[in-house]
């Protein structure tokens, strides 16, 4: 059985960011509901502003820069995949389309041959 390795935040400023990232989503979100006389524009700014500053607090901990590091990984590996041409392309989903129409038709075939041998010739019942 494979181990996985599971990574936990060990420092206590580690911890204390997530907390205040934790803590300015929840204040954004509520500011956003407590805001509502104010207007749409305080209200969405008060929003922002607070998601942001969330963002900039995460980016700024361990486990953002894990993530950083992560997206970069895979727009780098996104960079090395070989992408099919416009005509393969085409010729695949053409390919897919004959394939699903001869599929359904043998499975239609195999249907009335079936009600066929099942219901007229071993039960007699006759569609009237």
């Amino acid at each position: 059985m494979a181990t996985s390795q599971v990574e936990t935040v060990n420092t206590g400023a580690d911890k204390a960011k997530l907390a205040a990232v934790v803590a300015l989503v929840i204040a954004s979100v509520a500011g956003f509901y407590l805001l509502d006389k104010q207007g749409a524009v305080v209200q969405w700014a008060a929003l922002i502003v607070g998601l942001v500053a969330a963002a900039a607090v995460f980016l700024m901990s361990e486990s953002g820069r894990q993530f950083v590091a992560f997206a970069k990984d895979a727009w780098r590996e996104v960079k090395k995949v070989v992408w099919p041409t416009r005509k393969e392309t085409l010729q695949m989903t053409a390919y897919v389309f004959a394939f699903v129409v001869i599929m359904a038709l043998f499975l239609w075939f195999t249907d009335k041959t079936l009600e066929w041998v099942l219901y007229d010739l071993i039960l007699g019942w006759r569609k009237s």
